[in-house]
């Protein structure tokens, strides 16, 4: 089987993420703490303002793109389903925006180096924009894509199965190509249904 995996929000805690750094940017800046959990963009889920979210990811996407460890089981799971055949492929729509000026066209060096550092491995690693992961499961003949993001469970279940990774801001995201898993271990047992084993 060929497995799409994202990585912000499947492979990390995105959510858990937003909240701790969001919460104390909020703090240290002195700005009002307004959390609205069911949205997935922070500047819906904090109100702030385009400057604000800049600020934020300016000053902790680096960080978090090497310190944050991943999901629980995560590097573990993607191993058992390779080594039970399963081809994974990592797609992302991880690009520049918000990095420091010193990082500026370093986004993919750093995940690569991240991915290794966790040993997770991948048949393929697929920088993509939002409405491009579509056609990159296409081009790449995945059989189903595990995904967080809303608007990409939305429209890519149209087309193709998708694990939607549970979290506040995809709750209401539901048809029957979703299917939702609330941790990596469960993921597995979805995808064995889904090969029938």
């Amino acid at each position: 089987m060929n497995i799409g995996v994202d990585i912000d929000g499947v492979l990390t805690n995105f959510e858990r993420m937003l909240i701790d750094y969001g919460t104390k940017m909020s703090v240290d800046e002195n700005w009002p703490i307004e959390l609205d959990l069911s949205q997935y963009d922070e500047e819906k889920a904090f109100n702030w303002t385009g400057e604000q979210a800049e600020k934020f990811w300016n000053t902790y996407l680096v960080k978090y793109i090497k310190e944050t460890a991943p999901r629980e089981f995560a590097p573990e799971i993607i191993k058992k389903l390779q080594q039970e055949g399963n081809k994974i492929y990592l797609i992302t729509a991880r690009n520049d925006y918000g990095m420091p000026k010193e990082y500026i066209g370093k986004m993919q060096q750093l995940t690569r180096k991240w991915l290794k550092k966790h040993h997770i491995k991948y048949e393929r690693l697929i920088f993509a924009q939002d409405k491009e992961k579509l056609q990159q499961c296409f081009n790449n003949n995945i059989d189903v894509m595990i995904e967080d993001s809303p608007n990409n469970i939305q429209y890519m279940s149209e087309k193709i199965k998708v694990i939607k990774f549970d979290c506040k801001y995809n709750k209401n995201v539901n048809n029957e190509n979703v299917i939702t898993a609330y941790s990596w271990y469960h993921i597995y047992q979805i995808i064995k249904e889904m090969k029938g084993e």
